[in-house]
């Protein structure tokens, strides 16, 4: 079942955040929702505007929809991951997505806040869920780029004005995470403190946490020992994930450790069966990895365990 993301963040907000996972293909899509229903979990299917080039929008889709034929009792939502005001508007006249991101963080504050407010009365007007972003997290995602010196945390203020303004669904906060898989250097952790002090100015409203992969050190070291070439990289501790979502998180953005799954499940079989040229096997082993990362990463965001009450709670 497709729904928005503001039904999801309605219950969970408070008690869990629900995942949001960027997929590009077939293999990601199974695990996904297989790792979701063996955990009872609500999830957010999130594609970026790579993802939509990859094939072609139309596959991605299709492979979507057959998933929620494969697993009818799924509950879920088709969000746009970073999209410029474009593809904000390509996405709301699908049909197909029931939520979008505005990414207009990039620019100044007044201009963020006009662009969005564009996106937002297009996307409402259709019933769709947009989230916007006010902040820059540093790292690289895709054809986002921001260089450390040049990220900023949201400032709480700021925060409340820009919501007020734009009339967006929930907003996503720069509070110390970054794109990719460098992320932290250290102990470095998530800023608690500008949390708190953006739930103060916003009670109630759905905060979103991108950048949030915890890039397992395991899956590191079997990539490298496998061929990989992957340093110094290190992500968001996973039990943080919970103690934000109390404080209103109710997405949390995770891309970068499924692509290391990817990554090392595909090193490893090659490494171990060199004159095998199948891409099947591997892809099969893939589904069952992921959908096993899929549940534990549910179970540290306590939304495992979270889908017949929320079923019950949209049947009300």
């Amino acid at each position: 079942m497709i729904v928005t993301t503001a039904q999801l963040f309605k219950h969970a907000y408070g008690k869990y955040a629900v995942g949001a996972y960027n997929i590009n293909n077939a293999e990601q899509a199974m695990g996904l929702f297989r790792g979701c229903i063996d955990s009872k979990a609500p999830f957010i299917i999130q594609i970026s505007k790579g993802a939509r080039k990859y094939t072609d929008k139309r596959m991605l889709e299709a492979i979507i929809r057959a998933a929620a034929d494969i697993f009818p009792e799924s509950i879920f939502a088709v969000h746009l991951d970073h999209g410029d005001e474009e593809t904000c508007y390509d996405c709301i006249n699908s049909g197909f997505f029931s939520s979008v991101m505005i990414d207009a963080s990039h620019d100044p504050f007044d201009k963020n806040v006009e662009i969005t407010k564009r996106v937002v009365d297009k996307a409402h007007a259709k019933g769709i869920s947009v989230e916007a972003e006010l902040g820059m997290l540093g790292g690289v995602e895709e054809d986002i780029k921001v260089e450390e010196g040049h990220a900023c945390l949201t400032d709480p203020d700021e925060a409340k004005d820009f919501v007020t303004k734009t009339g967006c669904d929930s907003l996503a906060c720069a509070i110390g995470t970054s794109h990719g898989a460098f992320k932290f250097k250290g102990r470095q952790s998530l800023h608690f403190d500008v949390l708190e002090k953006i739930k103060s100015r916003l009670p109630g409203f759905p905060l979103v946490m991108h950048g949030s992969s915890s890039v397992p050190k395991e899956e590191v070291q079997r990539i490298n020992a496998a061929g990989g070439q992957i340093k110094d990289s290190m992500g968001v501790d996973p039990n943080e994930y919970l103690p934000a979502a109390k404080l209103g998180v109710t997405k949390v953005n995770i891309d970068t450790d499924g692509r290391l799954v990817w990554t090392r499940v595909h090193r490893e079989f090659f490494r171990d069966k060199p004159a095998e040229f199948d891409f099947r096997p591997p892809g099969k082993i893939f589904i069952d990895e992921y959908a096993k990362f899929i549940a534990s990463r549910n179970r540290l965001l306590g939304s495992a365990g979270q889908l017949d009450d929320l079923r019950a709670s949209l049947k009300k």
